[in-house]
This record gives C-alpha cells, structure tokens and sequence, in this order.
C-alpha cells in the first residue's frame, strides 16, 4: 500500500494548520492552509513574512569533472557561463523542443551542482550522461527545505543567521548557519516577492523552523500553505506543471505539449552558447518562424464582468483562491485558447488568470473574453491581454 510521506516538518506544521487541509505533493503531505481562510498566509507574503515547506521538491546533487557539461547539453541555459553561488531557473526539453520539466540549478561549487525539479528527474539526468565523468545522487529526503517570503524576510533572516543576507543578489545563493545549523540560503522563491529559500540537513529542520518563527515574530511571520502560494505565484506571471503545463513524456497527444518559447522562458534559451543541448534544432526552428502558442496574462474586465452578475439580480461572486481548471477564452465569438489557472488578486483588485492564446492574439492589449459561469449559465466576461507579471514589488530584486 502506497503511503505518503510527511515531510521534518510535520511536527510542527500538523499542530499549527487549523483546518487540517492536507495537499499531495510529490509523494508527500503539505499543508493546504494554516487557517480557514486564505487571507492572513496571503497578506503575510504580501506584507510581511510567510513561511512554507517546499521540502517536496526534487532534489538532485549532480558533481564531477563533466557536472557542468552535463548541465549544459540538458538544459537550454548556458551553464558553463555559471559562477559558483549562482542560481539559474530553466527548464529542459525533449528532442522536439517540448518541456519536460523546469526547476533551478544551483552552482555550490566548481564540480557541484543542485538541480530541483517537480517530477523524477533522475532517469533522464542518467541518460544523458552517458559517458560522461559525473556522479548523480537523489537527496529529495535528506535535504529539507523552507521558503521565506516577503518584504520582511530579509530581515528576519539577518536576525537569525551567522551573517548579514544584504549583499545577496537575486537568484545568488550563500552558505551560512542558523540556529547554528549549517544552511544554504538562495534569494529564490515562487512568490514574485522578497524572498528567501532556505537548504538544510533533514536531522536540523525543526531547530531551524523554530529559530525561524521565534525571530520572525516581532515581524509578522505566519506559516504558509500552499493554497496561498498558489494565488501568489499567479500575480507573479509563474506557472506549474500539470497545472499550466503538461509534461512532454506524460502528454497523450501533441497539443498538449509547450515549449519554453511558449510558456515565456525564451529569455532562459541560449541559442548562442556552444555545442548541442537536448532540444537545439526544434528551438532554433521555433524561433526564427515564431510560436503558435503562447502563455499570456489575461485581465478580467470588472465592470463586464459585473454585469453579466447583475443581470441575474447577484453581485459578482469570484472564488477565495487560485482555480486549477481549464476556461474556454474567446475572440468574436470563436474558442482561440484556455484560462489555466485563474485568481481574484487580493493586491491588484483584479480578477486575473494564466492562459494559452493562439497567435495572433497573444499581444498585450489584445480584447478578448474569458468563460465565467453565471448561476449555472457559461457566459464571456470581456478580458485583455496583458504583460506578465502582473505584479512585481520593486523591493524583489533590491
């Protein structure tokens, strides 16, 4: 019988969720919410300072003479250029240019990489090193996790830690210690905010989760589910897999696959860096004829939208967190692609969602209109295109 696991947090994150709302992530149990409602774990990442398990996450240290080369011909980021301390966030693609997964790469020394992924990532880092002088270790159980996010995480994290954190660039990692626990700290996050992950020994988790909550508490730290996460990653214009994307070797049929160009990450595509990568000729092809697909922001038009309501007698009723399912998105009068996730934004007062449009309707300023459902009537409230994200705090890279 298959059993899920919990993650060295447990102890503590058990005790304080109120609801017991319980998600399944990567065979693991993580708390949906700490609250009945998502509004303080939202507003903590917003305002202050929320704490999230994101032990879950694939983990893989890859080291040796060809670390780096192996890197490089996986993924389409130049990973020879990468400085030891250097975060890169990229996916990678089959053969045809489709992604199979995206995560970050971690440079912890000259021969030493960690690379995080959603799904299993080992049997196709195995194969493509192939002769290759390289060492492959799964650490996903060994290495727990935490995400500190916020405009305050800085400074709860320059309470607690053996040295200062501002000098920390974006997507830069340090080594340090908190709670005299050897940590690994990297300004990363899924938030679109100031923000932190923290990287230590499964053995350290709760002494660190505790050192954490006790300086984070003059701040406003509040433990965070992944629910609120989830409305958050979608202000900051990030998608997630089997969500907004559907892994290349899990598809059924073609349509179903994207490519970086088509998810936004043509900025993560070096096809200036030497040599071949997985993916090189499809991509190369794709960019000189341009994307058929592409994900895009789309803003609900509030006073259409509550129109649509009032004609039945109701206010406009929008759902308390982020909606993992497909809505139709139309163009005079014809389906031209699908809202994936969509949110009320607490920070934006918008109703907002990640969609796939079909060129050419994928640029900003676009009129288009989204499927709503009206007291059991699927209408189109009017909608635009616009540029991702929809939300970015100037604090988050300072």
């Amino acid at each position: 019988m298959f059993e899920l696991k919990r993650t060295p947090f447990h102890e503590r994150t058990s005790r304080l969720s109120l609801p017991q709302n319980w998600r399944r992530w990567a065979g693991y149990i993580v708390a949906g919410s700490y609250d009945l409602v998502l509004d303080r774990e939202y507003w903590a990442i917003r305002d202050a300072a929320a704490l999230i398990d994101i032990t879950p996450l694939m983990k893989y240290v890859i080291e040796g003479p060809d670390a780096a080369k192996l890197l490089h011909r996986m993924t389409p980021r130049d990973v020879l250029k990468m400085a030891v301390g250097q975060v890169f966030y990229t996916g990678w693609c089959d053969d045809d240019g489709k992604m199979l997964d995206d995560g970050t790469i971690s440079r912890l020394a000259e021969t030493k990489f960690r690379l995080t992924s959603a799904e299993p990532s080992l049997r196709w880092l195995a194969m493509n090193a192939v002769g290759m002088d390289v060492t492959i270790t799964e650490v996903t159980d060994q290495v727990a996790a935490l995400s500190l996010q916020g405009p305050k995480s800085r400074a709860i994290l320059n309470r607690v830690c053996a040295k200062p954190l501002d000098k920390l660039k974006f997507f830069r990692m340090t080594e340090s210690a908190l709670a005299g626990k050897p940590v690994t700290i990297s300004r990363t996050g899924y938030t679109g905010d100031l923000g932190y992950e923290i990287w230590m020994d499964a053995g350290d988790a709760l002494a660190v989760w505790d050192a954490l909550i006790e300086a984070g508490r003059d701040y406003g730290i509040v433990p965070c589910g992944i629910l609120a996460m989830d409305m958050a990653r979608v202000e900051a214009g990030l998608f997630m897999i089997d969500v907004d994307y559907t892994a290349a070797n899990h598809a059924w049929i073609g349509g179903q696959k994207s490519t970086p160009f088509e998810m936004g990450l043509g900025w993560t595509v070096a096809l200036d860096k030497p040599g071949y990568f997985v993916g090189r000729r499809a991509l190369e092809r794709e960019h000189k004829e341009g994307s058929a697909w592409k994900l895009i922001g789309l803003e609900v038009d509030w006073q259409g939208l509550e129109q649509l309501y009032a004609r039945v007698g109701l206010p406009p009723q929008i759902p308390g967190m982020a909606m993992r399912g497909s809505l139709p998105v139309m163009h005079a009068g014809k389906q031209i692609g699908y809202a994936s996730t969509s949110t009320w934004s607490p920070v934006l007062k918008k109703y907002i969602a990640l969609a796939h449009v079909q060129r050419p309707h994928y640029e900003p300023g676009t009129r288009l209109a989204m499927e709503v459902t009206v007291e059991h009537h699927r209408l189109h409230a009017p909608a635009t295109v616009v540029k991702l994200p929809f939300y970015e705090p100037e604090w988050k890279r300072k």
